[in-house]
């Protein structure tokens, strides 16, 4: 089985870290609104390739997290008077919903942020202590160009590189040594934020740190997969390979697999714009199996235009591949020769397509 590896830009054959086994670690959606279509598409590509790996006999430990502190969900508790918790946990419900709805099977684990912050504070001093990270008015950061290999996952300069933040800036960010530096622990701007008590004063972990701990928690140290949507290449998984390689002197995952994007009637996904779909009312619209079927039905690495059209059209191809597998399933219950070589094709065909870095839409036209 060959599959694309966006840190060597090929495709490789997969080889386990371990016989029969496989460890696979996907970034999960930050829980403070539903999810959209954009989150369900990893969730689905990733199932697909679990699925794929099971059938052929692995044992796969596939673990996705949820993101439950983070600025946008202290925001919408602000907003609504309720604890960052409740936001978090009523999300996290719904997003278990819509994943059930789209028959994603659940996680071997789905690990919490807020429940690994010691963890995170322990890798973090461990990293000041080798010299890779430095506190600033209580803000923690990673000293990005100690790490030469810095920029390889996301083929990106890093003389070209600003700093490997989210949108909101953090507290101490005027007192970076570098721009590049990202942050490892932020400092708490008020008194009402959600935080932590750290060798560095009351914070919370960065968005970046709280993956490596999770990953080796639940996988170990390197992994043999760590999947997620293209647009997490920078920052942040670049940021989780940084750290790593300054803990462990290897790498995270052997195979980084990214999925494309989803443009909605030829603009790009934002919930800025307010263009985006939510899972549910695109479900309740179609169906479950019509957005599984879209969403396979283009390579996982390719980005999709989704309109009103392309949902119609998929309903339609779902209906008449449905329709053809009935048709089979009865000709080959009357067990004739040529239903059988038939079959033996066609499963070969499906077979190599997906063989070849998961080709689901050349699986779909056998």
């Amino acid at each position: 089985m060959k599959i694309y590896n966006t840190l060597t830009r090929k495709k490789e054959e997969f080889q386990p870290l371990e016989e029969g086994k496989v460890k696979m670690y996907v970034c999960g959606p930050t829980v403070y609104n539903l999810i959209h279509i954009g989150n369900a598409r990893p969730m689905i590509c990733f199932d697909t390739v679990r699925r794929y790996l099971e059938y052929k006999g692995y044992d796969v430990n596939y673990v996705s997290n949820f993101t439950d502190v983070d600025d946008k969900i202290i925001k919408k508790a602000n907003e609504e008077g309720v604890s960052a918790e409740e936001i978090s946990q009523r999300y996290i419900a719904e997003c278990k919903k819509d994943m059930e709805g789209m028959n994603i099977k659940p996680a071997t684990t789905h690990p919490l942020a807020t429940q690994e912050i010691g963890g995170m504070i322990d890798m973090i001093q461990t990293l000041i202590d080798k010299g890779y990270a430095y506190n600033s008015n209580g803000t923690v950061y990673y000293r990005v160009r100690k790490f030469d290999d810095y920029g390889k996952l996301s083929n990106k300069n890093i003389e070209d590189l600003e700093a490997g933040h989210r949108d909101i800036k953090v507290s101490g960010e005027d007192n970076k040594e570098d721009p590049l530096d990202f942050a490892l622990w932020k400092a708490r701007k008020e008194d009402s934020e959600i935080a932590w008590e750290s060798p560095w004063g009351m914070g919370r972990p960065g968005w970046h740190t709280e993956c490596v701990v999770m990953i080796k928690k639940e996988l170990g140290d390197v992994i043999d997969i760590h999947g997620g949507g293209k647009d997490l290449r920078f920052p942040h998984h670049e940021n989780e390979r940084a750290q790593a390689r300054a803990l462990y002197g290897t790498d995270l995952a052997n195979y980084w697999v990214h999925n494309g994007m989803i443009d909605i009637e030829g603009v790009k996904m934002s919930k800025s714009l307010g263009n985006f779909i939510t899972a549910q009312k695109a479900i309740e619209a179609y169906g479950a199996m019509t957005i599984r079927w879209l969403l396979l039905s283009n390579h996982y690495r390719d980005d999709i235009n989704i309109s009103s059209a392309t949902l119609e059209a998929a309903q339609k191809e779902l209906d008449r591949s449905l329709s053809a597998i009935k048709q089979a399933s009865l000709k080959l219950s009357l067990n004739s020769y040529e239903g059988k070589e038939r079959e033996k094709k066609s499963y070969d065909a499906f077979i190599n397509a997906m063989e070849d870095d998961l080709n689901t839409p050349n699986a779909f036209s056998v």
